[in-house]
């Protein structure tokens, strides 16, 4: 890995105003200002079909799974479709299976802030599901999480953003860069964590 912080942002719907990638967006934001270097990855951009490990890899998920390997951190950022995470974010998530054979693979040793940007109330349900795949991910879901409820309120027609929300965002990316570096300056190897499994599992 590089010297240098690096943050990877994926989410975004296919929506062409897709709030909760304006909210990514933000989050990323607030890891450059704590000093790392962020690339973002737009699930509508990606345009990545369903998952198949018998096709191909598509270029865009080849580019994804270099960039998270590279990096120290992610910010995953999905709109609450009928109480969970969207399909499109769900399979870009899937993807990331081309990490299973690297080394460490998976998401080993990185951290992993959560925003999830529901147009009612029940935020919380997409974050919650992101939790799940981060750990089976072998990833460290950040404390910090960030449902934003009535998203479409947060985020205006105009551009604006409520400005406790921004603040939120900004500080969720610094804080995942800041739990990025402590991880990364003391990681935890693969063979500790087979370790704690082997002992979780005699228990």
């Amino acid at each position: 890995m590089s010297d240098a912080l690096s943050i990877v942002g994926l989410g975004g719907s296919y929506d062409e105003h897709s709030r909760s990638l304006a909210a990514l967006r933000i989050a990323l934001e607030g890891a450059r200002r704590d000093g790392a270097q962020v690339r973002l990855f737009d699930v509508r951009e990606l345009n990545l079909p369903m998952y198949d490990p018998a096709i191909e890899p598509p270029p865009g998920a080849l580019a994804l799974a270099d960039a998270v390997f590279a990096a120290q951190g992610m910010l995953w950022s999905s709109p609450l479709y009928h109480g969970t995470i969207s399909g499109s974010f769900k399979n870009a998530l899937d993807w990331l299976e081309l990490l299973g054979d690297r080394d460490p693979s998976y998401l080993t040793d990185k951290v992993v802030g959560l925003i999830s940007a529901a147009g009612g109330t029940q935020g919380l349900n997409g974050v919650n599901t992101m939790e799940y795949v981060v750990r089976a991910l072998r990833g460290w879901a950040v404390p910090l999480v960030l449902p934003i409820p009535r998203v479409g309120r947060v985020f205006a027609s105009d551009g604006s953003v409520d400005p406790g929300i921004r603040e939120s965002l900004l500080m969720l990316g610094s804080e995942v860069a800041r739990a990025a570096r402590r991880l990364s300056a003391s990681p935890v190897t693969s063979r500790e964590a087979q370790a704690v499994e082997q002992r979780i599992d005699r228990e």
